[in-house]
């Protein structure tokens, strides 16, 4: 693999206003949807809002299957960008003039439909044809986009140049850390669509086999294609929840059970709170955040589970002591691209370095939390050593009453490999193979265990 990255992110785009809505009148109903997904793109590079947020937005007008598809086309293309955006330059000889508009996210979406999902080639041609006609910026270049549309159908994948789908200083950053095959293996695996893993009350075996899942050796569900989740057989009654495999690591290694009262800190949207009160310990959630925790208590309530809801700052709340303390810290979530493809453009290298300070004042105020002889648990879905591993050596070194307590091969169904050579867990994208991607791989997380000795 080629490291060079595809498009960077885009300064906002100047020119005549378009729609911004998903079903705003005019065109097929698959004409609005790829309206959406093309917003939904442009609002991910151009002001680095989160794909979620910006489709709740778009697609508010469409029917269920439409919204699916707008979501499904925006998300191929976020997780394929290197590789599309390459593609779609080479087609051109010339590149594109400044005044063609969004003319290269038409043909960003429209490739991603051709080679990447199961559209016809010729809808993705036709509505992206339509899509630039319906802007006096990109109706000059309707003939254009018919042109690079149909090259990029008659030659299919193979086409398709060899480059990473995630930005130069991502890549470079995951070579230092682990080595360039690793990287290479890390940044494929991060283009693969990630299935959808369920966290059950009980009875783990009998629900994977109501749902149609498969069990992982975590205790986790993991589905191929659930559709609507809310529908799901166990949603209503709160027998499970949405939770990726290696998101439900952290809180099973804080041993939490009856008679113990345990902090979840950063605990929004709550699947690790959850967690823990299903242990029947009793938990405090700490969040800043009063719409997420909002959602956390809803979670709970349709999970029949109860916990104490505060919101204050993890950085510098004073809730007494605990006999365990769980940190899911604010990260760059680069661990998470599978499932979230708009982090690899919404994030910049300076993040790192202000989510790091974030996390170790974080970090340091939960230290003081733990009762003598307690646990203390500290996680992110990061890939990145800088809010995992060296969070961890900094607390060591300045805290002498701390000390590792390593995790073990099989603990929490854990496999050696996850585990790096200080203890701690170190989940990678390219970990549980599977010969059906669709069922392989975990999101990158980072979890230590302290111990605070007096």
């Amino acid at each position: 693999m080629n490291d060079t990255p595809s498009a960077p992110r885009r300064p906002a785009r100047s020119g005549p206003a378009r729609s911004t809505s998903g079903g705003s009148p005019g065109g097929s109903p698959g004409l609005a949807v790829r309206r959406a997904a093309a917003d939904a793109v442009d609002a991910v590079l151009e002001k680095g809002r989160p794909l979620e947020e910006a489709l709740e937005r778009l697609t508010r007008d469409l029917d269920d299957r439409d919204r699916s598809l707008a979501r499904m086309i925006a998300a191929t293309t976020l997780r394929r960008l290197g590789s599309l955006g390459a593609l779609v330059r080479s087609t051109l000889e010339r590149g594109l003039p400044e005044k063609a508009g969004r003319v290269e996210t038409i043909l960003l979406i429209s490739a991603a439909q051709i080679l990447f999902m199961d559209v016809p080639d010729h809808a993705a041609v036709s509505t992206g044809v339509d899509l630039a006609g319906e802007s006096a910026a990109t109706a000059g270049f309707k003939g254009l986009v018919n042109a690079v549309l149909r090259r990029i159908a008659r030659e299919g994948r193979a086409a398709l140049p060899d480059v990473a789908d995630q930005p130069l200083w991502m890549i470079e950053g995951w070579t230092s850390a682990y080595g360039a095959p690793a990287a290479q293996a890390i940044s494929r695996a991060l283009a693969q669509e990630a299935g959808l893993d369920l966290t059950p009350r009980a009875d783990a075996a009998a629900w994977a086999e109501k749902l149609g899942g498969t069990l992982l050796p975590t205790g986790t569900i993991r589905l191929i294609e659930a559709g609507n989740v809310t529908a799901l057989p166990g949603f209503a009654e709160g027998a499970w929840w949405v939770q990726d495999a290696a998101a439900a690591l952290p809180a099973r290694l804080l041993r939490a059970g009856p008679g113990q009262r345990v902090a979840d800190l950063c605990a929004a949207p709550g699947g690790k709170t959850a967690q823990l009160a299903a242990t029947g310990a009793q938990v405090v959630a700490v969040d800043r955040a009063a719409p997420r925790l909002k959602r956390l208590t809803e979670n709970l309530d349709r999970l029949g589970l109860v916990a104490e809801v505060v919101e204050a700052d993890a950085a510098s709340w004073k809730g007494g002591e605990f006999d365990g303390v769980l940190i899911d810290a604010p990260c760059s979530a680069t661990g998470t691209i599978r499932r979230h493809p708009d982090v690899a453009w919404s994030k910049a290298p300076g993040d790192i370095a202000s989510l790091s300070a974030l996390q170790a004042r974080i970090l340091a105020n939960a230290a003081g939390l733990v009762k003598p002889g307690g646990l203390l648990v500290y996680s992110t879905c990061s890939l990145e050593p800088e809010e995992g591993e060296r969070q961890i050596e900094a607390l060591l070194a300045a805290r002498a009453d701390f000390e590792r307590v390593p995790v073990t091969p099989g603990e929490a169904g854990i496999a050696a490999e996850w585990i790096n050579a200080a203890g701690e867990v170190r989940t990678l994208p390219t970990h549980l193979p599977d010969e059906d991607p669709r069922r392989a791989g975990l999101d990158g997380f980072f979890a230590a265990r302290l111990r605070r000795t007096v």
